[in-house]
């Protein structure tokens, strides 16, 4: 892929008339869809380059996570870019949902250390940079994360990666989550019903049996054979945990039954996101008809 893909993917975008990106669909009404007429492209494909001592890979934005997940694996590394099956490098980007492990391995934005897009006016450019020590205070490429493509289409991305935990192991039981926390260094994951908690451990074996033990034997947690099935919509932590819901613990992502719209932001936000995308996007020809700030959480 590389250079001759990237100049495919901008001759295809091209310089005028509405464009979107399609990825894997898994989240296209996410933020609504893009507006009638709009032309459908795809984004280049493929691992270009993967250094497990730098700890970063060179991927097309429309190669599938699990390709790329299986890429990485081989060398016991891995993204912080989670998805439905189906989902693509870039789509996960656009849609900036983090992972369920965030408080491990980052926000999804962390992820992304450079990003060779196609701009409005059809000619390509590079956000970021290539390295993880990245110090020129431009951040330019994590505006793009859960932007849904409305200001740039992202074309190839770099992004950084880390060590695959040795060791993943569920737990639940009727503790609380601040009880959890006191036991435990920096657990993957803890999410709360409101009356029962489920926790993630990981790393090496012999750190994972001992809070595990730890766990089982003061706070009564027993072994999980996976994480608990999720509700299917999003929204944000207000101080209320409604009946059927499940708080991410530390991240303020609440999983509920039924759809919540998201909350409006305020004028200030309001103007400055649309100064930002008339800046990028003075013709609304990206993704028209999509709007970020319809995405819950």
């Amino acid at each position: 892929m590389g250079v001759s893909g990237l100049a495919d993917f901008r001759d295809e975008v091209g310089h005028s008339g509405p464009v979107c990106v399609r990825g894997g669909g898994t989240r296209w009404e996410l933020g609504g869809p893009p507006a009638g007429g709009s032309r459908e492209v795809r984004a280049p494909t493929g691992v270009v380059a993967f250094d497990p001592a730098e700890m970063t890979v060179v991927v097309g934005a429309g190669t599938p996570l699990a390709d790329l997940a299986g890429a990485l694996a081989e060398h016991r590394q891995e993204v912080a870019l989670e998805g439905p099956p189906g989902a693509t490098v870039g789509g996960v980007l656009a849609v900036g949902r983090s992972s369920l492990r965030r408080p491990r391995i980052g926000a999804v934005r962390d992820a992304l250390l450079q990003a060779d897009c196609v701009g409005a006016d059809g000619a390509l450019f590079t956000a970021g940079g290539p390295t993880v020590k990245n110090v020129t205070g431009y951040d330019l490429c994590r505006l793009l994360v859960g932007s849904l493509g409305t200001l740039a289409l992202i074309g190839q991305v770099i992004l950084r990666t880390w060590p695959s935990p040795e060791r993943v192991l569920w737990m639940q039981g009727s503790a609380t989550p601040e009880a959890v926390r006191d036991m435990c260094f920096r657990p993957s994951s803890a999410l709360w019903d409101g009356q029962r908690v489920s926790v993630c451990l990981e790393g090496y074996d012999g750190d994972v049996e001992a809070e595990a033990a730890a766990l089982g034997s003061h706070l009564g947690l027993e072994v999980a054979a996976a994480a608990p099935a999720l509700p299917p919509h999003r929204s944000r932590w207000t101080g209320r945990l409604p009946e059927g819901c499940i708080l991410e613990v530390g991240t303020g992502v609440v999983h509920g039954p039924v759809e919540v719209e998201a909350g409006i932001p305020g004028p200030g936000v309001v103007t400055l996101a649309a100064r930002i995308r008339t800046g990028f996007d003075p013709d609304g020809r990206l993704n028209p008809g999509r709007d970020p700030y319809r995405i819950a959480a």
